[in-house]
């Protein structure tokens, strides 16, 4: 005799209401969670940028002005808190003015060429040109040579007996330079070291503006009659003025913390014999590892801090407000 198993239903549902308000607080609970992802996943995605910039940037600007209010040695490490005594005896010393004034004028000799022949630079390389891969990799080059090579270089070619400029000068008939001697011409080989190397790497970045610009813009221009010139004027440098800003407050924040082009500049490394080209991060150099004395060398470091941010914000300002003036007109 077969048996045949009957599937039994499922017991009716005893209290509706339960199981409606439990769908209804999880589908609350979902989309709970849906708003907090909405809200907290762009803050999650970009959190390991702010963890590695308080890791390796904020933490040692904020231990640095920690140190600047101590006396602090190298061998004692931590001593007594000074305050501000550090600050006063360094803005007291001729040597942090000098190192000032060395600073900003190689940083002017060097920064505004550096801009002008980048932007020449990137239309050259804009233009039709055959092999222009191979000229674009070539303007690189300069940027992965080793800062310290290019010094060494730089330096035999500068230098005031048999180096190469010299004696170029002296072939067709002019005086040697002093470039080691002259405070305005160690600023100039030294600034040349600094166009050398980073001019390239700025015209990449005008070059990729450039042909972000629409072509449309210069078939127009052509069609009312302007030329090459009058477009590079007219069109391209108005369309590269966010660029412009970008590199002139990336160039301003380098330009005033050259430390590698001016060190190897000579064997001593102290910037000449009387500090002629001896600037702030090399003074900064000088007080933490040659006088052993950490507080001042902070210091100095959260001084020279100020004027970045300052120069910074005064470049910004000054651009923005030009190119304000010009979308105007």
């Amino acid at each position: 005799m077969a048996v045949t198993d009957r599937v039994q239903p499922p017991p009716p549902d005893t209290n509706p209401r339960a199981s409606r308000g439990t769908s209804v607080k999880r589908l609350a609970f979902s989309q709970k969670v849906s708003k907090w992802d909405v809200k907290l996943s762009p803050y999650l995605y970009i959190s390991p940028f702010f963890l590695l910039f308080a890791i390796t940037g904020l933490f040692p600007l904020l231990y640095t002005a920690w140190v600047s209010l101590h006396s602090w040695n190298l061998i004692g490490g931590q001593g007594d808190f000074t305050g501000l005594e550090n600050y006063a005896f360094v803005l007291a010393q001729p040597f942090f003015w000098n190192a000032v004034g060395n600073t900003f004028s190689i940083f002017l000799l060097s920064s505004v060429p550096q801009v002008v022949l980048a932007i020449a630079i990137a239309a050259v390389l804009d233009a039709n040109l055959r092999a222009r891969t191979f000229w674009r990799m070539g303007v690189l080059v300069p940027f992965v040579v080793a800062p310290v090579a290019v010094g060494l270089i730089f330096n035999n070619l500068f230098a005031d007996q048999a180096g190469l400029v010299n004696e170029i000068l002296t072939g067709i008939g002019l005086d040697p330079v002093r470039w080691h001697s002259d405070s305005l011409a160690s600023h100039a080989a030294i600034a040349t070291m600094v166009n050398f190397r980073w001019t390239g790497y700025n015209a990449l970045i005008f070059l990729a503006a450039m042909q972000a610009v629409p072509r449309d813009v210069y078939e127009a221009a052509t069609i009312d009659g302007a030329g090459r010139l009058r477009q590079f004027f007219s069109v391209t440098v108005p369309m590269l003025r966010p660029t412009i800003i970008f590199v002139v407050i990336t160039a301003t924040i380098g330009g005033l913390q050259i430390f590698d082009e001016a060190r190897v500049f000579d064997q001593a490394g102290l910037g000449g014999a009387d500090r002629q080209w001896q600037t702030l991060t090399m003074y900064i150099w000088e007080l933490g590892w040659g006088q052993r004395n950490f507080g001042r060398a902070s210091a100095v470091a959260w001084l020279l801090f100020l004027i970045i941010v300052v120069i910074a914000m005064a470049n910004f300002l000054i651009t923005r407000r030009i190119a304000t003036q010009g979308g105007r007109r």
